[in-house]
């Protein structure tokens, strides 16, 4: 309730408005007054008031009819261009399942506005015009990793919390669990979205995605692999460990010079179209999604290897790159050439990393990558 009550103190008058034609006519049809009395907005200074913690979820709010709850859905929607006043969005979702169901159908996904609002806009893909800006903060002393949308151009904004990612040891293999919360950082949590696992040399790693990518999608057969309750990304369907995808990185045996070479194999999610439902679908039964980095250039004055990372990358840094799609008429549609960055990394302070992603990947997917980059690869460099 307390949700609730914060959005309806920052919804704008123009809205309040709307509401109170609500109530009345929820009033009407309960027989609580006359078609032709007059009701004011209700309490101190005409505010609104919100119901009380007795009530049930079809109460007054479930009871408004569609077209109006659509009405003051959009209007929030348009006023909400960013985080924080996106947060408003999100109230009309938490008020009752009408309004969930009526805002789900209104908010477009990321492939379509460049927006993250739900904890399902993280597995879904981003624009593919103009990239999604984050950044990655680092904790050494736990190695937690935590990532944010960028809510401004530069450099200096807090963000906005998206997931986090914790390093554990098993052996000699290193295994990530990746959160939609800070303090449920293990695979029995129902913030559990997915992980990343790595082999012994720490050169190929595997994604697992607590959701199945498709229809059909079997769960990884490991021990870990047992269901979870992770119920924030789409109650729907079950919840366990499905491969999504590979990251591998070339050994160097000679020592040559060079940044670091990539390869990776995902399968990505599909956008949704206007006609479609607002639930993601997958890319199923398809060729999978080839990316490599792209070549840097060598520079004479400088005497090191550059890529144009157009200001968002300002510390040199092996773990710096840019991911492209490899030259294959095979790959799924919109995927851009070999020219297009779909995500590129890199150092831009003490523990801070730039990461900015675009259509065919999703939030999730390109944090396990750069996830990938942390940490020393002997038989690479």
């Amino acid at each position: 309730m307390s949700q609730q009550r914060a959005f309806l103190s920052r919804v704008s008058s123009s809205s309040l408005g709307l509401f109170r034609e609500s109530r009345n006519w929820a009033r009407r049809e309960r027989g609580e007054v006359e078609e032709e009395e007059e009701i004011d907005g209700g309490g101190r200074d005409g505010a609104l008031e919100v119901p009380g913690e007795e009530e049930e979820e079809g109460g007054r709010w479930e009871r408004m009819p569609p077209e109006l709850i659509g009405e003051i859905v959009q209007r929030v929607e348009a006023g909400g261009e960013r985080w924080p006043l996106r947060k408003d969005v999100v109230s009309c979702a938490c008020l009752c399942r009408r309004w969930r169901e009526v805002t789900r159908g209104i908010v477009r996904p990321p492939l379509e506005t460049g927006k993250i609002t739900f904890p399902s806009s993280l597995k879904e893909p981003g624009p593919a015009d103009i990239p999604i800006q984050c950044f990655i903060k680092r904790n050494k002393k736990n190695s937690t990793f935590y990532l944010y949308l960028g809510l401004t151009q530069t450099f200096m904004d807090k963000g906005k919390f998206l997931l986090a990612a914790r390093r554990f040891r098993h052996g000699a293999r290193t295994e990530y669990i990746i959160s939609l919360d800070v303090d449920g950082l293990s695979q029995g949590s129902n913030a559990y979205v997915g992980k990343l696992r790595s082999n012994f040399l720490g050169t190929n790693f595997r994604i697992y995605d607590s959701q199945p990518p498709h229809s059909g999608a079997k769960a990884s057969s490991s021990r870990a692999s047992r269901r979870f309750a992770s119920k924030q990304i789409s109650p729907q369907v079950p919840a366990g460990n499905f491969e999504v995808g590979q990251v591998s990185y070339k050994f160097n045996l000679l020592k040559s010079r060079g940044p670091r070479r990539m390869h990776c194999t995902l399968e990505c999610p599909v956008g949704n179209s206007e006609e479609d439902s607002p639930k993601p679908k997958a890319h199923s039964g398809g060729v999978p999604l080839v990316l490599r980095n792209k070549a840097p250039r060598w520079h004479e004055h400088l005497q090191c290897w550059c890529l144009n990372f157009h200001g968002r990358v300002t510390v040199a840094s092996v773990k710096n790159f840019q991911l492209v799609a490899t030259a294959d008429a095979s790959q799924p549609p919109g995927v851009g050439d070999e020219e297009t960055v779909l995500l590129q990394f890199g150092k831009f302070g003490d523990d801070l990393f730039t990461m900015d992603y675009r259509q065919p990947l999703s939030a999730f997917q390109a944090f396990a990558i750069c996830l990938t980059s942390f940490g020393t690869k002997f038989a690479c460099e």
